[in-house]
């Protein structure tokens, strides 16, 4: 009679768990695009041009401004890919950016400077959950729920355009 108890807890911990997954599944329309707008700071996931999802974001701590060099605590703009994913991050889930672009790279280069690197959009470490809204080095940031419902629907590839 034990052993059956001891089943039942295991049956329901394993059922517990799958249900707090961070890794979502979606089975809606591809999204298409991401759009990104710091000064309203709004994020909005495309279908083409239905809008599937919004968001409210948070940017680099220097939020006004196309991002330059490293440090300077911008958010990018302009067009970019989705070109890594990242299921380990630090800050629950992300998804890189490729910036910086070849422009990006030459602008840094012809003032002497490093432009930087390492754009994601991710979510919000449990440090940072009591932080101001421009709080990131440059990345692009909303609440972990949030993160886990992006992840699932923002693929490889995905054009990601950031405007001011």
């Amino acid at each position: 009679m034990r052993w059956i108890s001891w089943v039942l807890v295991a049956v329901m911990l394993t059922s517990l768990s799958a249900c707090s997954s961070k890794f979502k599944t979606y089975d809606g329309p591809e999204v298409t695009r991401v759009l990104i707008y710091k000064e309203n700071r709004k994020m909005y996931l495309m279908h083409n041009d239905e809008v599937l999802k919004t968001y409210d974001v948070g940017l680099g701590f220097e939020p006004l401004g196309h991002k330059e060099i490293r440090g300077d605590g911008k958010t990018p703009e302009g067009d970019y890919r989705v070109d890594r994913r990242n299921p380990n991050s630090e800050f629950h889930l992300s998804i890189g950016i490729n910036y910086p672009n070849a422009q990006d790279v030459a602008y840094a280069r012809s003032i002497g400077k490093d432009p930087g690197g390492d754009i994601f959009i991710h979510g919000r470490p449990w440090q940072y959950r009591k932080g101001g809204v421009d709080w990131t080095a440059g990345c692009v940031a909303v609440t972990n729920r949030e993160m886990e419902e992006i992840y699932s629907m923002v693929g490889m590839g995905t054009v990601v355009s950031i405007y001011e």
